[in-house]
């Protein structure tokens, strides 16, 4: 038998204290939390919501949310706080009918969010939320550790590279080396 994984935040720097109107704490247990957003028009979001809405995963203890998850090992009774305090939220904030309802919904996102983490333990995750036609669609991302002396302008700085996913969606690049170089005189 293989061991239980979740998903657990993680925080590089501080940004996602500033892009979310409540940022998840680092080290907490995790789900897409895509179910925040089934009652609500993504085109009506503005600001810190709609960040939320495109890359948000949503920490079980807080209620707040990260844009990165590392793949994490989990014991079963970690498994089941995380059940309960997300359980808790889903009857105090969202109005679940009773406690046993909310630990059913809470731990049907507990397995889901285990699903994503049929992956190494470290594998960091990245969430992108669309909506199409009525529809939420998320699409994750892997990021990897890049070996050493890759990058000569940082030395290795980089800690991460994204890597191709099967998302059929377009792609988005950014060059931030090029951009730095163009700026600079």
């Amino acid at each position: 038998m293989s061991p239980l994984k979740l998903p657990r935040t993680l925080r590089l720097d501080p940004s996602d204290s500033f892009v979310f109107a409540r940022a998840a704490e680092p080290g907490e247990w995790a789900v897409t939390g895509s179910f925040l957003f089934w009652d609500r028009d993504p085109a009506s979001l503005t600001g810190k919501e709609r960040v939320a809405f495109r890359s948000g995963f949503l920490g079980v203890r807080s209620f707040g949310f990260s844009t990165l998850v590392v793949v994490s090992e989990a014991s079963e009774g970690e498994r089941e706080d995380a059940a309960a305090s997300l359980a808790r939220h889903l009857q105090d904030h969202l109005g679940a009918p009773d406690r046993a309802a909310a630990l059913a919904a809470a731990r049907e996102e507990i397995d889901f969010a285990a699903s994503l983490c049929d992956l190494p333990v470290g594998t960091v995750v990245a969430l992108h939320r669309t909506e199409t036609n009525g529809a939420i669609a998320e699409a994750f991302r892997t990021l990897h550790q890049k070996p050493g002396g890759e990058d000569r302008l940082h030395a290795g700085a980089r800690a991460f590279q994204f890597v191709e996913t099967d998302d059929d969606g377009p792609e988005e690049h950014a060059d931030l080396i090029g951009l730095a170089r163009s700026r600079t005189p």
